[in-house]
């Protein structure tokens, strides 16, 4: 009995950080607010994805950052961030990847837990995994002596 409970509490906890309830993300566009530019935009960028046209589909906060490397059309070179919610489910889900053209690259990282898309970081919502994994065995370990 004890150790279903503590199964089905670490169950819990590893599907809390994969967000059962609507993603909330940084909404912004730092060509139209500079602030969404910083490693850590504040808090008046949060935004709730479910708020958004469409936002049960939304699984994800993405983080994209554009270079334009020298004046094309006549716009001068550039580099700009736009944060927001996504739900692209391919195999990018929870990871980065660039692509580039003549002119310029983007990276484009996707995360999977709220207001994630602050850094190209990924690495928290493994970290907390393999925490929650962890001390659900010590616990486990724990109850059975």
């Amino acid at each position: 009995m004890k150790r279903s409970f503590i199964l089905v509490f670490c169950l819990l906890v590893i599907l809390s950080f994969y967000g059962i309830n609507a993603m909330q993300c940084y909404l912004c566009n730092s060509h139209n607010d500079s602030r969404c530019a910083d490693e850590h935009p504040p808090d008046a960028l949060k935004k709730d994805c479910s708020d958004l046209k469409n936002g049960a589909k939304y699984t994800m906060c993405r983080k994209i950052t554009q270079v334009i490397e020298f004046s094309v059309n006549g716009l001068p070179p550039d580099t700009r961030v736009i944060r927001g919610c996504g739900w692209d489910e391919s195999n990018y889900k929870g990871k980065c990847y660039q692509r580039s053209g003549f002119g310029g690259r983007q990276e484009v990282c996707s995360c999977l837990t709220d207001y994630c898309n602050t850094a190209t970081s990924n690495v928290l919502p493994l970290t907390s995994l393999i925490l929650s994994c962890a001390l659900g065995s010590v616990l486990l370990a724990y109850i059975r002596n």
